[in-house]
């Protein structure tokens, strides 16, 4: 490994796992499958986040409104 790559890597863990943990927390207030989301947030990023915000917090504001 460069130490490119043993500079990035910790950045990359923590973003993964702040991303996890956040998505489970709102999917967990939003009754959406926390579970699922809080795994996907673990494996890539930033696919999950965007799929989340497209069909589980826009369907829930018009919900709302």
């Amino acid at each position: 490994m460069t130490t490119l790559e043993l500079y990035l890597l910790p950045v990359l863990v923590l973003v993964l796992l702040v991303q996890s943990t956040l998505l489970f927390i709102d999917a967990k207030k939003k009754q959406g499958f926390a579970w699922f989301w809080g795994l996907w947030g673990l494996v890539q990023f930033p696919m999950p986040t965007l799929f989340y915000f497209l069909f589980v917090i826009l369907p829930h504001r018009r919900r709302q409104k």
